[in-house]
């Protein structure tokens, strides 16, 4: 069978469970490579599976680890705290109130490398508190949305890179400078696009009552221990690697994790593990999913004819095709979307500074994450800020995510300057 109606019956097969049969995206990626297998005349193939589902292992360590150190932060009471202390701080200057909403919302997208992880942890301390100021709900939902999508792009965590990286055999290594490049001007635009014109001044009686409740004064400066340690030991490693063993980003999560027993409120170290896992679960499935997907797509050569014919393409269907099809793709799996199309498209680039062009690509593969049908990061913020229609959230984003798309383009394309200029 040629190869590029291989690829034609995985993609349709993954839509179809998917969408029509709305089977989890992880079940759905994998029933498709065990179609492409099946069609291809390989038969089941499990050591191709098995060994694609094992392709991403360590991306996921990465992602257990980062939840779990989430979840401890969230029942030490740091989270809360650090929230109480930012609005303290600037609930009287709207533009930095803006910013540090927006770094709230972002951080654990950060860590983590999800969108979801930050629309579900900080959206719910971050919504209240906007909305009491004034901003209405659907800029609220909009706001903590689109913080979660630019937190999943930013360092030091970035998936989409990863899946890319690793289907392109590119290691994960220099990107926060790129990824930097393009995330935080699109946050500042983002904060004060949806914000500057809503939000306003509250009495400091107002601004306590919709305060999360602090711990600092309990705990001092010990309360802050994971944060510090996590920053110390992810920049030592980069600034100090010739006296600084690297650990590894899931052994410095876990060991921040574990900090967190003696820093704040007492918890349950098992119960917080098992939330993270349940969390995380989704996700981890999805990676497990691309990488047999990609595997088989290797396996039957459905991945070079792709690769092929994005090669062929002139640059301005190449262009056209990344501004579109990524996002409408990842309306289904921003994951998928990555693995299926980000990495034929790196490939395509592949002459180009290859951080510039893999940034580039995650932050237009984000903005799957607004897509219908799945719309995980804006049916999760209707969901914090008490919107039923999530279609409603998506109007406001509508600057915000081509602002996000404008950026991603503009570094993709001015990609050779910007690697003689930095």
């Amino acid at each position: 069978m040629p190869e590029y109606l291989v690829f034609l019956i995985m993609v349709a097969v993954f839509v179809l469970l998917a969408m029509a049969v709305r089977l989890p995206v992880g079940l759905a990626l994998c029933g498709a490579a065990i179609a492409g297998s099946l069609v291809s005349g390989q038969g089941l193939s499990l050591r191709h599976l098995v060994e694609g589902s094992f392709g991403f292992f360590d991306v996921i360590l990465i992602i257990l680890t980062a939840m779990v150190f989430i979840k401890v932060m969230q029942a030490a009471g740091i989270l809360d705290s650090v929230t109480a202390v930012l609005i303290r701080a600037f609930y009287r200057k709207k533009a930095l109130l803006l910013f540090a909403a927006m770094l709230l919302v972002m951080f654990p997208g950060m860590i983590t490398g999800s969108s979801a992880a930050g629309v579900l942890s900080a959206g719910p301390l971050v919504a209240p508190v906007l909305m009491k100021m004034g901003l209405p709900r659907l800029k609220t939902a909009a706001f903590i949305a689109m913080g979660g999508i630019l937190g999943m792009i930013a360092p030091p965590v970035n998936i989409l890179v990863m899946i890319m990286g690793g289907g392109a055999d590119i290691p994960y290594v220099g990107f926060a400078g790129p990824l930097l490049l393009i995330v935080v001007p699109v946050a500042v635009f983002t904060a004060l696009w949806l914000g500057s014109r809503d939000i306003k001044a509250v009495s400091f009686k107002e601004m306590e009552s919709i305060l999360p409740p602090s711990h600092f004064p309990r705990y001092g400066f010990r309360l802050y221990l994971p944060v510090i340690l996590l920053v110390i030991l992810l920049a030592g490693q980069r600034t100090l690697a010739k006296f600084m063993p690297d650990p590894g980003i899931p052994a410095i999560f876990l060991l921040c994790s574990l900090a967190g027993l003696v820093c704040g409120r007492r918890f349950n170290f098992f119960e917080v593990t098992q939330e993270a896992l349940r969390d995380a679960l989704p996700i981890l499935t999805i990676l497990f999913g691309v990488g047999m997907f990609l595997q088989v797509m290797t396996l039957t050569g459905a991945r070079g004819w792709t690769v092929m014919t994005v090669l062929s393409l002139p640059s301005v269907f190449l262009y056209a095709g990344i501004a579109f099809s990524l996002p409408l793709f990842g309306g289904v799996s921003a994951f998928g979307s990555a693995s299926i199309l980000g990495v034929p498209f790196i490939l395509a680039l592949v002459t180009r500074n290859v951080l510039f062009t893999a940034s580039a690509l995650s932050a237009i593969v984000g903005l799957g994450d607004l897509m219908p049908p799945s719309a995980i990061a804006g049916r999760f913020a209707a969901q914090v800020s008490g919107e039923k229609n999530f279609f409603r959230v998506l109007r406001p984003c509508l600057v915000p995510a081509l602002a996000l798309l404008a950026m991603g383009l503009a570094v993709l394309i001015m990609a050779p300057w910007l690697d003689k200029i930095f």
